[in-house]
């Protein structure tokens, strides 16, 4: 029996080389620290499914850290993770478990994209007050990712002189790449490089060189470049091992310091408060509360299940599934406060059966006849979520 095993979180795709990717970081690491014995698993959308990847670890191991390798923390590092992690503590009591952190804000991270940014060509100016620099993240709709990432973004330009550097976003959240090279166009600095403080390279870099492509065409007098991301490195590694030391300090498991879940933050107050706090469509259900009823207004529904009734899901027993909850919500008396509906495509093939619960904002995965009764008593009259089925919490 090992003494320790870690397990790392990866996100996952659907394209197979970002997985393979992933997977050679995770054996470069391997590699850099040969005494540890280390398994991988994603959040979503390729196997191995992290919770697998725990078990396999808990069944060979007296203790287990599980650290999502993931650059800030929002939805997959708050939620995800340690409902899972939480499961399989159920089923494995004699193992100790901890929570490592993620990558999150580091000095030795702001080193290692200085040094990404080095590779450019136009970085190897002696003057660096004619460089700007966007530095490029992904962006997330957490507002205590987004904050982390401005003060990566800060330790990053600290004590380097750069002209500009100007934190700003790839999607979800503003400022956008686009509007930031349009700023840098007015700027007019002589180099211009965007840094994308990725982990890994993948689909988002092609999306980068293709701005930057039409950037370059319309404003030919900013000479402009992208720097490669961050990728496997040794300070990468350093980082992830004092993540790992950290396990064993409360203080640093998955803190939630700045989660608008936990906290008031300006304008995310509705945000804060146990499970609903995770619903984003109450804002929604809010919205509807205000609008003045007719004179015949029919009881609202409490709730409206969504379940997929395309191909892929029908062959997996959605159908089933679908008129199982139906009698059951019936045999309850509670068919007219609660609506089943079926669905098309919900784009989740190869997960099925598919199934959504609103305004809850939670989706369940592979949801088979057998956990009708279970989502029925639990989730749908209990109002508590089935952790194990759960796909996905907007």
């Amino acid at each position: 029996m090992l003494k320790q095993a870690i397990v790392f979180i990866g996100h996952g795709s659907r394209k197979e080389e970002s997985n393979k990717r992933f997977e050679q970081l995770v054996d470069n690491f391997r590699a850099f620290a040969s005494d540890k014995t280390v398994f991988h698993g994603y959040i979503e959308l390729a196997k191995p499914f992290m919770g697998n990847a725990i078990r396999e670890a808990a069944t060979v191991a007296e203790e287990v850290i599980v650290m999502p390798l993931l650059l800030f923390r929002a939805g997959h590092a708050k939620n995800d993770v340690p409902i899972i992690l939480d499961e399989v503590r159920r089923d494995f009591p004699k193992v100790k478990f901890k929570a490592a952190d993620v990558i999150g804000v580091h000095p030795k991270m702001a080193e290692l994209a200085y040094l990404r940014l080095r590779e450019t060509k136009s970085s190897t100016t002696e003057n660096k007050e004619n460089i700007a620099v966007l530095f490029l993240g992904r962006g997330s709709s957490d507002p205590d990712a987004n904050s982390d990432f401005y003060k990566m973004s800060r330790l990053f330009s600290e004590g380097r002189d750069f002209q500009w550097v100007t934190p700003c976003f790839i999607g979800i959240t503003t400022p956008k790449l686009k509007e930031a090279l349009e700023l840098m166009a007015k700027v007019r600095p002589k180099k211009l490089i965007v840094l994308p403080y990725f982990l890994l390279t993948g689909i988002l870099i092609d999306r980068i060189h293709a701005q930057l492509t039409e950037f370059n065409k319309s404003f030919p007098w900013v000479k402009a470049e992208v720097a490669p991301p961050l990728e496997s490195h040794q300070l990468l590694f350093e980082t992830i091992l004092d993540r790992l030391q950290q396990a064993d300090d409360v203080k640093h498991n998955l803190a939630c310091d700045g989660c608008r879940y936990r906290v008031p933050l300006p304008n995310q107050e509705d945000h804060v408060g146990g499970l609903k706090a995770l619903l984003m469509s109450q804002r929604h259900t809010f919205t509807h509360n205000q609008a003045m009823p007719h004179e015949h207004a029919h009881k609202p529904m409490k709730k409206h299940v969504l379940i997929c009734g395309n191909v892929d899901c029908v062959d997996k027993g959605s159908i089933k599934t679908l008129a199982c909850l139906r009698k059951g919500l019936k045999e309850r008396g509670k068919n007219k406060e609660i609506a089943v509906t079926r669905t098309s495509c919900m784009g989740r093939c190869g997960e099925g059966p598919t199934m959504a619960v609103y305004p809850d904002g939670i989706w369940y995965r592979e949801v088979k006849s057998d956990d009708v009764e279970e989502l029925i008593e639990t989730h749908l009259l209990g109002d508590k979520i089935v952790a194990r089925l759960v796909d996905d919490i907007l």
